[in-house]
């Protein structure tokens, strides 16, 4: 299936043909119908990521198609289309199950950002207990560990290592890309719990309607669009652990029935009148200060001790440089099995280069260029070269104010060789010059570039 294939429903030709074009040249896969009977043919036959309709068609309306795509157990988002005339309508199909609605003129920037946002929540993975299943029967090796010998890392393992036999739920805080799932899974993996489901979900993609229902399940005509029974996460998680990321998203009616359950371990499905009983460890992670958001009455103070049992601290990763040559050979390894490379590691300018990086970004910033270096590069190493601009341009800020402050050209051109250790590519970057000047250079001044 493709991921980003849209089905648009725009009974005006030349705006359906102009937005189909929007849509292609944003490199997402689009279908054009102009009404229900047409479209509801597209969608028993392809599965879509995506249905933009608009409201008013020549053979009914949106609502109705959103009602038919309901009834037929259709999980992709809708988003209706329509005139200022029409938002009261609009509103009424988001209470019945669409994901939005976009106001006529369309907006470009409004639509890029509710389509992103509609396609964020359908590709977000929930384990299902099938899935569960799978993918212990694999044995993949995508959430693999690498601790790390930081004394910053070995804190965290023996943290983890300390936590994880108990049922004490845990607070993980740390920037983003710091790797607090990998730390919740680890804690999963050490506990009693670690043969039954772990079941990760992103908070921060949850809207206030939607939150129930994917923690605590929903039954059959709960609400308009539930057209079967659903289990939330906390019961597929039964015996198991869920992960709750990005805690502090959650709304504030949500916390007060999350509390709950931590205190009752019992859950009410939307809908029902009777609890369900369900045992499993709680890990939760954050990347905001959840003492600020206490006072400023957008978090719960009695959730938060609840859930901060224990607490662990990810230190960003500009903070344990030493760990940074384990990460890259992690990410090495899995870009060579993606990319079908066989790259065995960094130069010593690169790794160099690498480890002075700040890495804002954390670990999904490294991991995502070292995917790209292992793809640009052309030997069994990855070597300056391979990495993009932005890994220099930190560095060259610092290192050209150290070169403007030299007057002397020579005395300029040996401190940028020293800088960049013999590397004459990443001189001639620093001194703002190419390669071929800066050797014209280095033989007029006779200069000795094997020191």
């Amino acid at each position: 299936m493709n991921k980003q294939h849209i089905l648009l429903v725009e009974d005006d030709a030349s705006f359906g043909i102009m937005l189909r074009s929007w849509f292609e040249k944003k490199g997402y896969t689009v279908d054009l119908c102009i009404c229900i009977k047409d479209a509801q043919k597209m969608l028993d036959s392809i599965t879509y990521s995506l249905v933009l309709t608009d409201l008013r068609l020549p053979d009914g309306d949106g609502i109705m198609l959103l009602t038919w795509i309901k009834e037929h157990k259709m999980s992709m988002p809708v988003i209706i289309m329509t005139s200022y005339a029409g938002i009261q309508s609009a509103v009424s199909a988001i209470k019945i199950g669409a994901f939005d609605y976009l106001e006529k003129p369309i907006n470009p920037s409004v639509l890029q950002e509710k389509v992103g946002e509609a396609l964020k929540l359908e590709n977000q993975v929930i384990q299902s207990e099938e899935e569960y299943q799978s993918e212990k029967t694999k044995g993949s090796n995508s959430n693999q560990f690498v601790y790390g010998k930081s004394p910053a890392a070995q804190t965290i393992l023996e943290n983890i290592q300390i936590v994880a036999p108990t049922k004490m739920a845990v607070l993980i805080m740390g920037e983003s890309g710091t790797g607090k799932e990998y730390a919740a899974r680890m804690i999963h993996q050490y506990s009693r719990r670690k043969d039954a489901p772990f079941i990760a979900l992103d908070c921060g993609s949850l809207s206030r309607e939607l939150a129930p229902s994917e923690l605590f399940g929903h039954l059959k005509g709960a609400f308009t669009s539930a057209v079967s029974d659903k289990k939330g996460v906390f019961e597929i998680a039964n015996k198991g652990t869920v992960f709750l990321d990005e805690i502090g998203n959650l709304s504030y009616d949500v916390q007060i029935q999350l509390l709950r359950v931590l205190q009752e371990f019992k859950v009410r499905p939307v809908g029902d009148t009777h609890d369900i009983e369900v045992d499993v460890r709680i890990i939760v992670a954050t990347n905001e200060d959840l003492q600020k958001a206490i006072t400023e009455g957008r978090f719960r103070e009695d959730l938060y001790h609840r859930l901060n049992e224990f607490n662990i601290v990810i230190p960003p990763l500009r903070e344990r440089s030493e760990d940074i040559p384990q990460f890259i050979n992690l990410f090495i390894e899995q870009a060579n099995q993606e990319l079908e490379k066989e790259v065995s590691g960094c130069c010593k300018d690169a790794l160099s280069v690498l480890k002075q990086f700040q890495w804002r970004g954390n670990l999904r910033e490294l991991r995502n260029v070292i995917r790209r270096a292992v793809l640009f590069a052309r030997t069994d190493e990855i070597t300056l070269e391979c990495l993009p601009d932005s890994i220099f341009e930190e560095k060259d800020k610092e290192n050209n104010i150290a070169l403007f402050l030299i007057e002397n050209e020579k005395e300029r051109i040996q401190k940028a060789l020293e800088i960049s250790a013999g590397n004459k590519a990443a001189a001639a970057r620093l001194l703002k010059i190419d390669r071929k000047t800066l050797y014209n250079k280095i033989s007029l001044y006779n200069l000795d570039i094997d020191k």
